[in-house]
C-alpha cells in the first residue's frame, strides 16, 4: 500500500495512480511545498466535494477511478460549466471559480488534486468529509 502521509517539501516521487487508489480517505496529502500541494481523495457514491472557491489559486483534478459531475461557475448560483467526466480525465479550476465535484457513479471516485499554492495545511488527513467540514483549518 502507499504511504499516504506528507512528504513535502522534500523531493518526491511516487505511482500517483497507486496512491490514489490505494486512498481510503476523503482527503491526504502527499506533498506540500511552498508553491505547490498534492492531494488525493476518495469520493463515496453520491457523495461530493463540496462547493468552494479559491480567491489565490489554480487547481488541476485527475480523475483515477469513477465519475463525476464536475461544476463551475463565477458564482455560487451561476455554476454554468457543467460536464461529466471519468477515469482519466482532467479537470482545471481557475483561481475565482466556484466548483464542486459529485460522484455520479456506483464506486469511490478516486481522484488527485495539485493547487498551486498549497489549499491545504501541511499533512492534513480527513478520513471522511465530515471530518474536514470539522476542521478549523478549512475554508467553508
Amino acid at each position: 500500500m502507499a504511504d499516504l502521509s506528507d512528504h513535502g517539501p522534500k523531493p518526491y516521487t511516487v505511482n500517483i495512480e497507486e496512491a490514489t487508489l490505494a486512498n481510503e480517505n476523503f482527503r491526504a496529502t502527499l506533498w506540500t511545498g511552498e508553491f505547490l500541494q498534492m492531494t488525493v481523495m476518495t469520493i463515496p457514491p453520491g457523495g461530493e466535494v463540496g462547493l468552494e472557491m479559491h480567491d489565490d489559486h489554480d487547481q488541476f483534478i485527475r480523475v483515477e477511478q469513477g465519475q463525476a459531475r464536475a461544476q463551475m461557475g463565477p458564482a455560487k448560483d451561476d455554476l454554468s460549466f457543467d460536464e461529466t467526466i471519468g477515469d482519466d480525465w482532467v479537470a482545471i479550476v481557475p483561481a475565482g471559480q466556484w466548483h464542486n465535484f459529485t460522484n455520479t457513479g456506483d464506486e469511490p471516485l478516486k481522484l488527485y488534486s495539485l493547487y498551486g499554492p498549497p489549499d491545504h495545511v501541511k499533512g492534513t488527513l480527513h478520513p471522511t468529509k465530515d471530518d474536514a467540514d470539522d476542521d478549523p483549518n478549512e475554508q467553508h
